[in-house]
């Protein structure tokens, strides 16, 4: 096949122009293309190909085409999917892309059914479940302290968001084989469904009531008097959302405990966990909803959440009112 032929080809099958072709060509020796171009057909005519090798090249492939697009910033704000679909060896993925609103990314999704877990109050599940920790969080924990305490951006990293979806059904179903389920999935999913719920809460786990006096008190320049608000507040808090924070802030410190490896210190899990447990519900947000003013404000908010809980996972011990409480901490009642 010659270089026109492969020029066409690209231009056909992968939706490419020729000025980005003639870019890559500038980028790739003519021979490592060859040699590439005649390991492809090999693998396809002697029914050799690879699967992680073929899927790492496709996945290449799907990767490049998302980083090139240049999508109209009018049509972004529109309705409409833009789908792409990359082909190689018979196999297909077909993309589906279309714009999402920081203020819709991140509005909380109460729920209006209230048998479920995602979106509905955290005093009123564990009062149905009569525990004093939500059973998809301590059982989320369990399933990545298991086996995801090496993984390396554990919490970062985004799992498969059909997975996700379907960890979800099955906890808003109480199915009994969310277990199983778990078991058989990618830890990087199990950990953005325990995201997802603390997202989805109604109103975050620090409470609307509370959240701008932890952003006022984490301001404060004082140690003595800072140490003594961010507690009081702390244990302000009702009983079921003081004990799962407690329990979901052991559990990260155990994470950052093994950081040499997968590589999420304090600061990059309070990062990813500050504005999903401190972010107000939209109508108690004090974010502007004009996209021009939003953009510093909305930093300095985020910024603030993330200074409370990196503050909390800093100090060395949080002490409670009673020994009872701290018991409660970790029962396992359902």
């Amino acid at each position: 096949m010659g270089k026109k032929d492969q020029m066409q080809d690209g231009e056909e099958h992968y939706g490419r122009t020729k000025t980005t072709i003639m870019k890559e060509e500038l980028i790739r020796s003519c021979a490592v293309e060859e040699e590439e171009k005649q390991e492809e057909d090999e693998e396809v005519d002697t029914g050799l190909r690879k699967g992680p090798s073929s899927g790492a090249r496709l996945w290449g492939r799907v990767r490049n085409t998302l980083l090139r697009q240049k999508l109209d910033p009018q049509s972004l704000q529109g309705k409409d999917w833009q789908r792409t679909v990359i082909s190689m060896n018979g196999i297909e993925v077909k993309l589906s892309m279309r714009f999402t609103s920081r203020e819709f990314s991140l509005k909380r999704m109460p729920s209006r059914k209230q048998s479920g877990v995602f979106g509905v109050k955290i005093g009123a599940v564990t009062k149905r479940e009569n525990s004093k920790v939500p059973l998809i969080v301590r059982q989320c924990v369990e399933e990545i302290e298991r086996r995801g305490m090496e993984e390396v951006g554990i919490y970062r990293v985004s799992g498969v968001a059909t997975d996700i979806q379907a960890l979800k059904a099955a906890f808003d179903a109480n199915s009994k084989d969310v277990s199983v389920m778990m078991s058989e999935m990618d830890v990087n999913a199990i950990a953005g469904t325990l995201k997802l719920y603390f997202r989805e809460l109604p109103e975050p786990l620090f409470t609307d009531q509370l959240c701008a006096n932890f952003t006022e008190g984490i301001a404060l320049s004082d140690s003595v008097a800072k140490e003594s608000c961010m507690l009081n507040l702390l244990l302000s808090l009702p009983e079921p959302n003081l004990l799962t924070f407690l329990f979901l802030l052991d559990h990260l410190k155990r994470v950052a405990e093994n950081e040499s490896v997968n590589k999420m210190s304090f600061h990059n899990l309070a990062t990813v966990f500050g504005p999903t447990l401190l972010r107000p519900s939209e109508k108690d947000s004090k974010i502007p909803m004009q996209p021009i003013s939003m953009s510093d404000s909305w930093s300095l908010e985020v910024m603030s959440q993330v200074q409370v809980l990196l503050y909390f996972l800093q100090l060395e011990a949080i002490p409670t009112p009673d020994s009872k409480r701290q018991s409660m901490l970790f029962s396992t009642e359902v």
